[in-house]
C-alpha cells in the first residue's frame, strides 16, 4: 500500500472547524487487512468524485462507519457482476494480468473501478466479442479455432449520469453491507479500461465453459488477503 501523505491538511484548507471524528487518525489506526483500508489519500480520491470533494470529507468525518453515495464519469466508471464472475475476473487481473483497481462488494454484486468511458465502451466490446466466436456467421477465423465460447453474465456498467453506493471508509470485516475487497490507497489510483476487463471477461467465460475453475479465494472474511496491492500500477 502506499505510504500516508505528509500534507493531509490540505484536503481541509478552508474548511470550518467540525466536532466529528477525525477521519485521518481513524483510518490510521485501522487493524486488518491492508489491502481493504481506505488511505487518507484514497479517500481523497473517492471525494474527488463529487462537485464537492471537501464538503463530502466533512461528511465522511462526521459518519465514517455510513455508506456513501458517488457519482460516475468523471473520476472513474464501475463494472457491476454477479460475485462469483467477479472474483473469477479478479483471479484473472492479478493471477496473469495488470492487476485490479478499487474493488468492493454490495448485495451480491462485485464493483470493479474502471477508467472512465468504460462503460460506454465495454458494452459494445462484449457484443463483438460474443459474435465474433460463435461461428455461426461463417466469417473467416470463426469456424475451427478450438475454443470453447462460454458465455459473459449481464453487467451493469455505471458510467456519466449514474452513481453507486461505495463501502464505508471504516467498517469491521464481520459488516454485512458493502465493503472493500481492495480498498482505494493513492489520489490516482491506476484504473482498468474497456480491454482490459474485456480480456477477462472473456478468459473466465471461456474457462467456465471448458473445466472448472480453481479458486484461489479463502474463505469469504479473508478473500482480500491474496492480493499484493504492491504490484497495482
Amino acid at each position: 500500500m502506499s505510504a500516508w501523505l505528509k500534507d493531509e491538511t490540505t484536503l481541509r484548507t478552508g474548511t470550518a472547524p467540525h466536532h466529528g471524528v477525525d477521519i485521518f487518525a481513524l483510518l490510521r489506526d485501522q487493524s486488518g487487512p491492508q489491502a481493504t483500508q481506505v488511505t487518507a489519500a484514497g479517500a481523497a480520491w473517492l471525494a474527488g468524485a463529487t462537485p464537492y470533494p471537501r464538503s463530502t470529507l466533512a461528511q465522511w468525518e462526521e459518519r465514517p462507519t455510513a455508506p456513501g453515495v458517488l457519482p460516475c464519469g468523471s473520476a472513474f466508471d464501475v463494472v457491476n457482476v454477479p460475485a462469483l464472475f467477479g472474483r473469477r475476473m479478479l483471479e484473472q487481473l492479478w493471477a496473469e494480468g495488470p492487476g485490479s483497481g478499487p474493488v468492493a462488494t454490495h448485495r451480491g454484486r462485485m464493483l470493479l473501478f474502471a477508467a472512465p468511458g468504460t462503460a460506454q465502451r465495454l458494452p459494445s466490446l462484449l457484443a463483438w466479442e460474443e459474435w465474433g466466436s460463435t461461428g455461426s456467421t461463417g466469417s473467416e477465423g470463426s469456424e475451427g479455432c478450438g475454443e470453447q465460447r462460454g458465455t459473459v453474465p449481464p453487467l451493469l456498467c455505471h458510467g456519466t449520469g449514474d452513481a453507486v453506493t461505495v463501502p464505508p471508509l471504516t467498517c469491521a470485516a464481520s459488516d454485512s453491507g458493502p465493503r472493500w475487497v481492495v480498498a482505494p490507497d493513492t489520489r490516482g489510483p491506476w484504473l482498468p479500461g474497456p480491454d482490459v476487463l474485456l480480456w477477462a471477461c472473456v478468459r473466465v467465460s471461456r474457462s467456465m465453459s471448458s473445466r472448472a475453475v480453481h479458486s484461489i479465494f479463502p474463505g469469504a472474511d479473508q478473500d482480500a488477503n491474496v492480493y499484493d496491492v504492491s504490484r497495482r500500477r
